[in-house]
């Protein structure tokens, strides 16, 4: 990619934003329907589930191929395939006739959205060269992750409230237009100079575990975990986790190139991701459920109850990309999790919801530690890895945090309607999801634990290491390209 202005970098910058914005909101805008979503298209507990796993779980299998073909056909060309694509699946949802077909249109977004996130965080990485700078920009880009927290609730509860819940997907479609006009105007094209090829093999292999594992979360409630169903997909799981890395080392060029792991910062930022992101997943699920159906708030209601969580992401994301930029990632990591951890606490140990002082101060709490939690993630993942392969780097971060939504999600609500399938009162719901609460501190215990084992200088030490390795084989490769 060529230099570009100051100006023309906050251009890009800000475009990229615009494609986290649709996609954010997409997913909060959600989460205030569901309860409109179940009564109309009459919706167990499990379907409300998969309306968001559907959407998750096809990001997470194709968040890797996007970025790798990105880095071979061009950024901005898959860029762009990716906001028509996913406008287009936005007006197909808001035509459902029926839970299925909004299940499958949900997955048309997802392949457009596969293609925005971590493409635009290759053209972030590949814009912004300087470290200190690309940390701000990161941060930057993490805070518009709590404008879309911010406005999403109150949004979708003014349209869910005003009009109905299927023009809540209206909204990417006139923001994806803005940002294919501004792409095709203001971002230059970038490729890897030598990006690796299609694995088809391993994109079979991530699509099938990511699915056996979560329909066997979610609808094991149902069939019982012991039953021949279940079983079944967690054996398919385990055999495709197994599969996957015993192919993934011998290709010469894998989908997920397992010596990244080797750097125990970026190792540590994927199970952050997760851990987070199954923490947020969790977090929301189960409070729309409890404001809108047992406490009978509307929409638009559940929406501000939510705003001091979405109010401290907003602002705590910008400065948790200062501190990652001045002083690194560790401190961030340990405020994150110790935040989340007692934000979860507070619901598990101390019936928050008891309390409006209570409840508050946890939304406050969980807000500042997500808020803290995604700059750190995604400058650790792409920090110390080559920069031909960016996109993908990126797309492992993005794909850790879809998979641990999906996962939060899944199991989350296998929690309450293993617990309550018919929680008519505030007491049989806030008993079944009490150990729910406790899932989400043990959440925020990991990433308290992981931020201080993996930022540390052993930790430094092997990303130095891994960093080396990437560019003997670079130097390898140039003098081989030489000598023929």
């Amino acid at each position: 990619m060529p230099d570009l202005s100051r100006r023309r970098r906050l251009l890009v910058l800000a475009i990229c934003c615009l494609s986290l914005l649709i996609v954010s909101l997409d997913n909060t805008v959600l989460n205030v329907a569901l309860p409109a979503m179940q009564r109309e298209l009459n919706a167990s507990v499990a379907g409300l589930q998969w309306t968001i796993d559907a959407y998750t779980l096809v990001l997470a299998s194709l968040l890797m191929l996007a970025g790798s073909t990105a880095d071979r056909l061009g950024r901005r060309r898959i860029f762009l395939v990716g906001l028509v694509v996913f406008a287009i699946g936005s007006l197909l949802c808001s035509l459902a006739p029926d839970l299925g077909w909004l299940v499958v249109f949900r997955m048309v977004q997802a392949v457009g959205g596969s293609m925005l996130n971590p493409v635009a965080m290759s053209i972030i990485t590949n814009t912004f060269t300087e470290p200190r700078e690309r940390a701000r920009a990161i941060g930057v880009w993490g805070g518009v992750v709590g404008i879309s927290m911010a406005a999403g609730p109150v949004i979708g509860g003014l349209l869910v409230q005003s009009v109905g819940w299927r023009s809540i997907f209206w909204i990417n479609v006139p923001i994806g237009a803005l940002a294919l006009l501004l792409t095709l105007r203001y971002v230059p094209e970038s490729r890897a100079p030598r990006p690796r090829r299609v694995d088809p093999v391993g994109q079979l292999l991530v699509i099938t575990l990511l699915g056996s594992l979560t329909y066997a979360i979610i609808e094991a409630p149902d069939a019982g975990w012991a039953s021949t169903e279940i079983l079944a997909c967690v054996l398919v799981a385990v055999v495709s986790l197994a599969a996957l890395i015993g192919y993934e080392r011998r290709r010469a060029e894998p989908l997920l190139d397992l010596r990244f792991f080797h750097s125990a910062p970026f190792s540590g930022a994927t199970v952050v991701a997760v851990c987070a992101f199954a923490a947020l997943g969790g977090f929301l699920f189960i409070n729309t459920l409890y404001l809108q159906n047992i406490r009978g708030l509307s929409a638009l209601s559940a929406g501000l109850y939510m705003l001091p969580m979405a109010g401290m992401t907003l602002i705590w994301a910008p400065v948790s990309g200062r501190l990652v930029g001045g002083r690194g990632p560790r401190l961030p990591l340990l405020l994150a999790g110790t935040a989340m951890g007692a934000s979860g606490v507070l619901f598990a140990a101390f019936d928050a919801q008891s309390s409006a002082a209570l409840m508050f101060t946890a939304y406050v709490l969980f807000g500042i530690g997500f808020g803290l939690v995604n700059a750190p993630i995604t400058n650790t993942a792409v920090s110390g890895m080559p920069r031909a392969q960016a996109g993908v780097a990126a797309a492992v971060a993005s794909t850790s945090r879809q998979v641990g939504q999906s996962l939060g999600v899944a199991v989350i609500g296998a929690v309450l309607a293993g617990g309550a399938h018919a929680a008519a009162t505030a007491d049989e719901f806030l008993a079944a999801g009490r150990p729910a609460w406790w899932i989400i501190t043990g959440c925020g215990a990991a990433v308290l634990l992981l931020g201080a084992l993996t930022t540390g200088r052993w930790a430094r030490a092997t990303a130095a290491r891994t960093a080396a390795l990437f560019e003997e084989e670079r130097r390898g490769e140039r003098a081989e390209g030489a000598r023929s």
